[in-house]
């Protein structure tokens, strides 16, 4: 009788949701005078939709080859990166660019804003480029409402260079969510921000999360990275913990 019920329970219990991000011995070599140095050895790591992820180690430990590699801005040298249900590392430039588009929100730790756009152009351009939303109105409505909700609605129609670091760094994070991606990767997101305005737009990401935002970002900050989810640490190229 145990064992029927033993067999019935496993029948009726939920499946178990697969992962958004699945990594697999994902290698990434690249070629030096000196010879092949491998970035990443080997790298296994799963990320499920709602996480927040921190990546943590010392400079050239390969935590932006991580980030360039499940977002599709690098190809692997050996591995499997699924992302939802693609398969990134069979797919050839075009197909990658197209996909990164609508499923990916890329921060970077210097903003890199279009400094002839203002803010608002600047969080509909990723708009433009996937031709998403009717018409430019609607494009712009989006922007607005990315704004406020990153909390600097009231800057939209100022070129990046009249608002602060930080908010050049909302600016940016708005433009991620453009195209509702189904993760944003971030880079050192406040690695050129002072405390006050590094907390400031972490807060952001939290809030990112609580609404069901996936993040996967890299970090020096301790402190922010102990409020994560997760804490993943990477040495050499491998993931050791």
């Amino acid at each position: 009788m145990n064992k029927i019920n033993n067999v019935r329970a496993l029948r009726e219990a939920p499946a178990q949701a697969e992962p958004l991000i699945d990594l697999r011995g994902v290698q990434k070599a690249y070629k030096t005078p000196a010879g092949d140095f491998l970035a990443l050895k080997g790298i296994d790591l799963n990320i499920d939709r709602g996480e927040f992820v921190a990546v943590q180690g010392k400079s050239g430990a390969g935590k932006s080859t991580l980030i360039n590699m499940v977002t599709g801005i690098d190809q692997p040298t050996a591995g499997e990166i699924c992302v939802g249900n693609r398969a990134v590392h069979e797919m050839n430039e075009v197909q990658i660019a197209k996909w990164r588009g609508s499923n990916v929100g890329v921060i970077f730790q210097f903003f890199q804003l279009l400094p002839m756009l203002t803010c608002a152009q600047n969080v509909m351009l990723p708009m433009d480029f996937a031709n998403l939303y009717n018409s430019p109105r609607e494009r712009r409505e989006r922007a607005l409402h990315l704004l406020d909700q990153v909390g600097i609605g009231e800057q939209a129609d100022k070129l990046p260079s009249a608002v602060s670091g930080g908010q050049r760094q909302r600016v940016a994070i708005a433009r991620a969510l453009a195209n509702d991606p189904s993760f944003l990767a971030a880079d050192e997101p406040t690695g050129s921000l002072d405390s006050k305005t590094a907390e400031e737009v972490f807060q952001v990401f939290e809030k990112l999360v609580e609404g069901g935002t996936t993040i996967l970002m890299t970090t020096h900050d301790r402190e922010l990275a102990s409020r994560v989810s997760r804490t993943v640490r990477i040495s050499d190229g491998r993931i050791i913990n």
